[in-house]
């Protein structure tokens, strides 16, 4: 008797060992890599953005207590209305050096928890919003070399006409900035203010699509190639006309339950190419309606994504399933034209405390296979990212992944601790086997105008086969599962012509503001799936 039970629990404990071994194996053969650059950050970035220096600026929000960095000395923040620190010497606000990983601490002053942000022309970080003091507050900051001292400029002679929290920052055709929406806030506004736009204007629509629980929070906002706003909020989407300020078509709702804060997915708009004129928009994952009221944990998210053709007359959503659940997760174009479907959990909702069994397993969604074919399981990472985190694409190629704080306040000794740490995840495209394949730019103007042809030089190590693409890259402000602004152009180009040891490439720029608005693009090249590194191009009128 004593030798049957030691041989059944010796055959589960085999068992046990067998699968353990197959599921170690299989992990490392899917594709993709990490890697750790920061063990300690000294903030969980609760918004993110890659700025034309090569930096990135990490910003959490002021009244959240002790971060893990100090300001310099002498540059304490006084405010007798912060219930936890009257006076804080701590940095809410980072910049991030990506060529040498250091870190360097910023000032913010008012309080910038679920803002939102957008790069201007310029290259300026718009930043607007928050709560409490930063309610209608805007702030900018003017990026610099990674040795230079730039810093957050709060606006004094200027604010938000409504109180913005939650709201959606979105660069227009003419380099103004439409801001959308907001807790309690079923309007827009510009900065600057455009002329005959004065104030804020109501957008009837994010009303009527509030439910007991918001949901129309965050809304995701694309600037389509004909000029109109694809604004996307709980289950439905409209095309909004800003410069006649009025919905010209309503759009299909969206089975499968709320889509946006505070039961979000995300949300990307596929790359324009060709004659520019057709807009793809997809939308995946999100919480059950319900969850967040019942501040239910457990609750199994959304696999569903919908794909609809915004610009087609007769538009209908096109349904598919993720390999997993997925809320709060973050969608990233990548150079290819592929996104890149990241962080977030599989069960719960947003909200403090308020998701369980974090998704460690990124996705890569290729929009050209078919229906059933265009998810890929990628590489899990380790480090749960739930609720507050970011992700972006750094001019190499990679994908940084920062932030998660499920938490009021920092806190560590938890099931799901703040995290500090930051790290970037490698996409296949980078692997040493396609080293041979990934282009070099020798040379690209810095900068271009509408409709301009010029010429780009790359190098490769093997003979090009095919074409080699130049695509321009947006830089977004990564928040709250959204990218705002988040953009992917594949411009018009010859095949490339041998010239010495290089090759030529002739480009035209993109037509006009609507299908890439002015300001700093990274300009990849595409050589069959592997990008080089990004050279920063200034896209002008």
């Amino acid at each position: 008797m004593e030798d049957s039970v030691f041989s059944s629990s010796s055959s589960q404990w085999l068992l046990q060992i067998l699968i353990f071994t197959i599921l170690l194996t299989v992990k490392a053969q899917l594709p993709g890599t990490w890697e750790l650059l920061v063990p300690n950050a000294g903030i969980a970035s609760m918004h993110t953005a890659v700025t034309r220096f090569n930096t990135v600026v990490l910003l959490d929000r002021t009244n959240i207590g002790p971060s893990r960095k100090l300001l310099p000395k002498g540059h304490c923040r006084i405010d007798p209305n912060d219930a936890i620190l009257k006076k804080d010497c701590y940095a809410h606000s980072v910049v991030f050096d990506l060529q040498t990983n250091q870190l360097r601490p910023l000032m913010i002053l008012t309080d910038t928890w679920c803002s939102s942000g957008q790069f201007l022309p310029d290259g300026t970080l718009l930043q607007t919003g928050g709560d409490l003091d930063g309610f209608r507050k805007i702030r900018k900051f003017e990026p610099c070399e990674a040795t230079g001292f730039c810093d957050w400029v709060e606006l004094r002679d200027v604010e938000l006409v409504n109180g913005r929290w939650y709201a959606t920052n979105q660069i227009l055709p003419d380099g103004t900035v439409i801001i959308v929406g907001g807790r309690g806030t079923n309007t827009v506004e510009y900065f600057p203010p455009r002329k005959g736009k004065i104030g804020a204007i109501e957008l009837k629509f994010l009303a009527d699509v509030e439910d007991t629980q918001m949901d129309n929070l965050y809304p995701y906002v694309h600037l389509l190639p004909n000029g109109h706003l694809f604004i996307f909020a709980n289950n439905r989407a409209v095309m909004y006309d800003h410069e006649g300020n009025k919905v010209i078509r309503d759009y299909p709702a969206l089975s499968g339950g709320p889509r946006n804060y505070p039961s979000a997915g995300s949300s990307v708009m596929l790359a324009l190419q060709g004659d520019f004129t057709t807009a793809v928009i997809v939308i995946c994952g999100g919480a059950q309606y319900g969850a967040f009221i019942q501040r239910s944990t457990d609750t199994p998210a959304h696999g569903s994504c919908g794909r609809i053709v915004a610009t087609d007359p007769k538009p209908g959503w096109e349904m598919e399933d993720m390999p997993f659940g997925r809320i709060m997760g973050d969608m990233v174009l990548l150079p290819t034209g592929d996104s890149l479907i990241i962080n977030g959990a599989q069960a719960g909702t947003q909200g403090f405390e308020l998701a369980s069994n974090p998704c460690l397993y990124p996705v890569l969604y290729r929009p050209d296979e078919p229906v059933g074919l265009r998810f890929m399981t990628l590489n899990p990472g380790t480090v749960p990212r739930m609720y507050h985190s970011t992700a972006n694409l750094l001019p190499d190629g990679r994908v940084l992944v920062a932030g998660s704080n499920p938490h009021v306040f920092y806190k560590f000794d938890v099931e799901f601790p703040t995290e500090l740490r930051l790290e970037a995840f490698s996409p296949e495209y980078l692997s040493a086997d396609r080293a041979n394949l990934r282009p070099v730019i020798e040379g690209i103007p810095e900068t271009v105008r509408y409709g301009e042809g010029f010429d780009v030089f790359v190098s490769v190590s093997l003979p090009v086969v095919g074409i080699v693409e130049v695509n321009f890259a947006s830089a977004p402000f990564a928040t709250h599962s959204f990218s705002h602004g988040q953009r992917l152009v594949k411009l018009t180009v010859t095949p490339s012509v041998p010239d010495n040891d290089r090759y030529r490439i002739r480009c035209t720029a993109p037509p006009n503001g609507a299908v890439a608005p002015p300001g700093y693009y990274m300009a990849f090249a595409v050589n069959q799936g592997v990008p080089s590194v990004a050279r920063w191009v200034h896209l002008v009128p």
